[in-house]
């Protein structure tokens, strides 16, 4: 069982603690038969490491931290939506933060890379890498989704 196999078989919708999304909702998605080769097409360079091989962009290069428009935050590898606008905040790390995922939207994994231990999070349909998740943002929710821009496109309403 590769990684991201086990990342959706084990993933926990954060929006929704404790209940686990279905063992494979998106089966039959062809975002999950695209080749790596297929992928560089598809993104950009930068977009392309932070979405198939969990980089992080520099803080505070994406355009996104100023969006303030009503809309959605769509996944930048295959267009499902993540966040609605107004789960957006200023977290002041230099990446978009938001408090709350839309429900089944996301799946999480434990990252130890950096010595440490972390709660990873990626897109539930393509599995690409869109961030990390900690307990010290705003209520309702007290969760902060630190999330990369390049893993993300705008939509207005």
């Amino acid at each position: 069982m590769n990684r991201r196999h086990f990342l959706l078989l084990g993933a926990v919708a954060c929006a929704a603690p404790g209940a686990a999304l279905a063992a494979d909702p998106y089966a039959s998605s062809a975002y999950r038969r695209l080749s790596d080769a297929e992928w560089k097409k598809r993104l950009s360079p930068d977009a392309y490491r932070v979405l198939r091989h969990e980089a992080t962009e520099r803080p505070g290069s994406s355009p996104l931290n100023k969006e303030k428009r009503k809309g959605t935050f769509h996944c930048a590898g295959c267009g499902l939506a993540l966040f609605k606008s107004d789960f957006k905040f200023e977290s002041g790390t230099g990446w978009p933060s938001f408090f709350r995922v839309i429900p089944g939207a996301i799946g999480t994994k434990v990252d130890t890379t950096l010595g440490m231990r972390r709660t990873e999070y990626h897109c539930a349909q393509c599995l690409g890498h869109q961030g990390h998740l900690f307990p010290d943002g705003p209520k309702p929710t007290g969760l902060r989704y630190c999330n990369n821009g390049l893993a993300l496109r705008f939509t207005p309403a």
